[in-house]
């Protein structure tokens, strides 16, 4: 009796558990953002949310996020303003922090000429391409000699020398 007690109670506890573990796993929702007092404050802390991109979410601004991390980062933005910081200044420690990813423009130096020019070139590239495959010469068919004639006339049954067969007419 007192296995079968244990075996119920064992069964409980992993069926609470395994119900109760996606819930546990979850982020847990982030705390509402504060705005600054200054509303000149706010509405630069406003447009560097739009300009900066959510690392989690990847496609959205971090005004538009719900991630802790978007929260996490605009609580940080609002902490730079208020001390004083300017607009380029946070810009370059958030690029310090998460990478050049975290700009939804990204800046103009060698190690990103590919993502700004790569699509221009391969669009070139492929144009190239079809223009030159285009401008190539056709080559013109030569005419068969005597030899290939009589061959062509001995597989196909017709005398070489003699009148086009309509193609609609019956064959004799």
């Amino acid at each position: 009796m007192t296995v079968l007690r244990s075996h119920l109670i064992a069964g409980a506890m992993v069926s609470v558990l395994c119900l109760s573990s996606p819930a546990l796993a979850q982020e847990p929702t982030p705390a509402p953002d504060q705005p600054l007092a200054s509303a000149a404050q706010e509405a630069r802390a406003q447009a560097l949310f739009d300009e900066l991109r959510c690392v989690v979410c990847q496609h959205e601004a971090i005004a538009d996020s719900p991630a802790g991390v978007a929260s996490d980062m605009r609580r940080l933005v609002r902490e730079e303003i208020a001390a004083g910081r300017t607009d380029a200044q946070i810009r370059q420690g958030m690029v310090d922090r998460y990478g050049d990813y975290v700009l939804f423009t990204p800046p103009m130096r060698v190690g990103t000429w590919l993502l700004w020019f790569g699509p221009l070139a391969l669009v070139l590239a492929v144009g190239s391409g079809l223009w030159l495959a285009s401008r190539r010469r056709r080559e013109e068919p030569q005419p068969l000699t005597a030899d290939e004639e009589a061959r062509l006339a001995a597989l196909t049954g017709t005398p070489g020398d003699g009148p086009d067969m309509d193609a609609g007419a019956p064959h004799p």
